[in-house]
């Protein structure tokens, strides 16, 4: 067989990055494309950066072209509308240019698309409704293609939905009984990279595989408290008692991310993420196993080769806590420096005034100082600038230390110890920096 060429759209998610390495192992040509790449995702001089949400369909038939591809993976996908997220653009918008490009390529291509499983009439957010205009579109255009509909992806790596059923199995917590009895057939990431390759490895001719759509997943059915059991035996929590939250607590918790999607973050818990849990993830694989052969592996199989490891540990147990961490110090500078300018101005003036402070700047550095500490607590709070702002505390934190210690060293022996625990929020801050990243 000659060496297929595969561009991979969405290379640096769940699915896309797993698939983009595998192809590779497997001896095929992958160029993996993202929005963005970290460092740590350019394992290739065809790891490419694009914006690919603003190629037109003629800049993308020059990307089909310049690569001599023969097989196009779309990994695309975003959960939820919010800045830099439309699901419009992203799941219809961009495949009808893709399909466009394909057409005028000029080259037998084959277009293999992530889909969700499920039905159209149970379709109720704006991400399944645009996940189902993009099939339609792809069967419409008589373009050789495969729409793949994994079902709960449990991969090495933990994003998104697939991190927060690890954090919960490190925690004694459950969801509400009924949402973990919802159904929720899982499949193995590599059971997708193996389909998309055998996809590959066929003509593009091959009537067998011009046209298919199938569903991937493990064939018995398992429920939510299924899947997180399984985490839990991994991780050595299943014996733990577990609280089940409230109804209302994890409607609380959706509309919360929300409004954090809004700031720029990715929470997994948003009222899109909690209805797509509701509806459950079902399927029939019956198709897709006669059609390749595949067996699917098993929840045991996937997640029960080996115990977690301190890594997966540290990391199930970091997650949830990572909001409240980042929360607790947007509050921290936005209250104290609030309340120092609006509600304590006096007091907070007076300590300047008391330390010998010419009179002359005692205002101008009062209101300074509270402007600039409400200003860290916007930068945190916001994704885009969060590192800027976490930057920014742990420098004007360790200013307040140094001059403190110049010219008001007694506030370092005073009964509440106010700078004595500047020392910890560094340390906050310092790891906050470090949890940055969300992949």
């Amino acid at each position: 067989m000659d060496q297929r060429t595969i561009l991979v759209l969405g290379a640096s998610g769940l699915i896309g990055r797993f698939v983009t390495d595998d192809l590779r192992i497997r001896g095929f040509r992958v160029v993996g494309v993202a929005r963005s790449l970290s460092p740590a995702q350019r394992m290739s001089a065809l790891d490419i950066a694009l914006p690919l949400l603003s190629l037109d369909a003629a800049a993308l038939t020059r990307l089909l072209s310049e690569h001599a591809v023969d097989v196009v993976v779309n990994c695309l996908g975003v959960l939820q509308d919010g800045p830099g997220s439309d699901t419009n653009a992203v799941h219809r918008d961009f495949v009808a240019r893709l399909l466009q490009a394909i057409a005028d390529s000029g080259r037998a291509i084959r277009l293999v698309h992530i889909s969700i499983p499920g039905t159209a009439e149970a379709d109720r957010t704006a991400f399944a409704t645009t996940k189902r205009e993009a099939e339609r579109l792809i069967t419409a255009s008589r373009i050789p293609h495969a729409i793949l509909r994994p079902g709960f992806v449990v991969a090495p790596s933990a994003y998104g939905g697939s991190a927060m059923l690890r954090a919960l199995a490190a925690f004694p917590l459950d969801l509400p009984n009924k949402e973990m009895a919802t159904p929720f057939q899982p499949v193995a990431v590599e059971d997708i990279a193996a389909t998309i390759a055998w996809l590959a490895a066929r003509d593009t001719d091959d009537g067998s595989v011009k046209a298919v759509s199938w569903d991937l997943m493990q064939s018995e059915p398992v429920t939510m408290a299924g899947v997180i059991k399984q985490f839990r035996f991994a991780f050595g929590t299943a014996g733990w008692p577990r609280i089940a939250m409230p109804t209302l607590m994890l409607d609380l918790g959706a509309k919360i991310g929300d409004f954090a999607n809004y700031l720029g973050w990715m929470p997994p818990m948003r009222t899109t993420a909690i209805a797509e849990l509701r509806r459950g993830v079902t399927g029939d694989p019956s198709t897709w196993i006669a059609a390749t052969g595949i067996a699917p592996k098993t929840l045991a199989e996937t997640i029960g080769r080996h115990p977690a490891t301190i890594q997966d540990k540290w990391f199930a147990r970091l997650f949830l806590i990572k909001a409240l961490i980042f929360a607790s110090l947007v509050a921290f500078w936005a209250v104290s420096g609030f309340i120092a300018l609006f509600v304590s101005y006096r007091a907070a003036a007076g300590i300047l005034s008391a330390h010998g402070f010419p009179p002359a700047l005692v205002d101008p550095i009062t209101i300074g100082t509270s402007l600039m500490d409400m200003s860290i607590g916007g930068l945190i709070a916001f994704r885009r600038t969060a590192a800027i702002g976490l930057v920014a505390g742990i420098i004007a934190s360790l200013g307040y230390m140094a001059g403190a210690a110049i010219l008001t060293p007694d506030l370092w022996i005073e009964p509440l110890g106010a700078l004595v625990k500047t020392g910890p929020a560094i340390v906050l801050m310092l790891a906050a920096l470090l949890m940055l990243d969300n992949r």
